[in-house]
């Protein structure tokens, strides 16, 4: 007699729970070690050894918060010296919102914005006829770039002089005492702090 065909029967469902009970120990194991633990034992060590740039680089003056070391300021008084342009929106040097402008070398829009500077650079200090430095008429990738060349400083050294009503050996002097080494003597470039350095102008005497 011919035998019964065997029929092979599914193996028993593997129950959902005993699956899930791992996956959410791994999740809150990992939660907690890499959202509470990890951060928290990172932040400790950097406002222990770095208390000042763990608080975002602050520069307070008189108990009140004017700035940041990290973040430029607009300025166009030409008492002061003035920084890089800034594409941010609604307003330059918008930490919240940093970004290049984004504009190739052939748009016409980069062209008319730094002629726009130039013109108002020639327009505030008109016997100052030497090349303009390009980090006064281009904006940073970032747009919030708080530094500019010591030669982009120098170049506005007369204007400052001139207006403040004084000697252009003292506010060159101010340039230099405000101008900041490249990281670990050889990463970047030498910069002057724009914010800084005008402070340090409206203490002067």
């Amino acid at each position: 007699m011919p035998t019964q065909a065997h029929i092979n029967m599914p193996a028993e469902p593997v129950r959902q729970t005993g699956m899930l009970r791992p996956a959410l120990t791994v999740f809150v194991g990992l939660s907690i070690v890499t959202g509470l633990l990890y951060p928290g034992v990172v932040t400790g060590i950097a406002r222990t050894l770095f208390p000042h740039q763990a608080a975002g680089s602050l520069i307070v003056q008189n108990g009140r918060t004017i700035g940041s070391e990290l973040i430029g300021q607009p300025f166009s008084d030409p008492k002061y010296f003035w920084g890089r342009l800034s594409a941010t929106a609604p307003m330059p040097y918008n930490g919240a919102a940093s970004v290049g402008s984004n504009l190739g070398p052939a748009n016409p829009a980069l062209t008319d914005a730094a002629k726009a500077r130039i013109d108002a650079l020639r327009a505030a200090d008109p016997d100052n006829q030497a090349p303009v430095p390009v980090d006064l008429v281009t904006a940073s990738g970032s747009g919030l770039d708080p530094q500019i060349s010591p030669a982009a400083a120098r170049y506005q050294a007369a204007r400052v002089a001139r207006v403040r009503g004084l000697p252009v050996e003292r506010v060159e002097s101010l340039i230099a005492a405000n101008t900041e080494a490249p990281a670990l003597g050889v990463l970047g470039e030498p910069g002057v702090n724009v914010l800084k350095l005008n402070l340090a102008l409206d203490a002067a005497k």
